[in-house]
């Protein structure tokens, strides 16, 4: 096992060792030596203090990925019982609620709902799953959301899968005059 230190990478005749034996170059060498030795450990740490701050602010990435699931479940369900409203009213008032008190504590660990809706599609937030030139929305533009995406702090959690507006495709026939 070979040690590596910065007396393995000095020029013999800084340290005084060679047949210079100025003590002005010497200090010279070693002053210069201590310097970049104390900016390498600035460096160090400020780089332990980065990387210590974003395991904090991510550590629960992967637990609010998965807990996304849950979230569009409840969607779902809220979706799908909006047409038997007189049928099973508590049990949708129950899903809402859950469905507020689960949105409340993602909000409050820093996980945020993508804003997709009539935006203009972004590959960096949303996901392109169908194009449509049935709209009247501008090309480009976001129609319809699939499936909602979700940011942790300022990170992409999860992309936002979305319907994309595209500009109508022209006859190639030529017009009649």
């Amino acid at each position: 096992m070979a040690e590596n230190t910065m007396d393995n990478d000095v020029d013999p005749s800084a340290t005084g060792n060679g047949n210079n034996n100025d003590p002005t170059s010497e200090i010279a060498a070693l002053r210069e030596r201590l310097m970049r030795a104390l900016a390498e450990t600035e460096n160090t740490r400020r780089q332990g203090e980065r990387r210590a701050q974003d395991a904090q602010q991510y550590a629960i990435t992967n637990f609010a990925r998965e807990l996304l699931q849950v979230v569009d479940n409840l969607r779902r369900a809220l979706g799908a019982a909006e047409g038997d409203a007189g049928k099973v009213d508590g049990l949708i008032a129950g899903v809402a609620a859950t469905d507020r008190v689960l949105t409340q504590i993602l909000n409050r660990f820093g996980v945020k709902e993508v804003s997709a809706l009539n935006q203009p599609f972004d590959p960096g937030k949303h996901e392109a799953v169908m194009e449509t030139d049935q709209t009247e929305q501008p090309s480009g533009s976001v129609v319809q959301v699939l499936e909602n995406g979700y940011t942790l702090h300022d990170r992409l959690l999860r992309p936002a899968r979305v319907v994309v507006a595209k500009s109508p495709q022209k006859s190639w026939q030529p017009a009649e005059q």
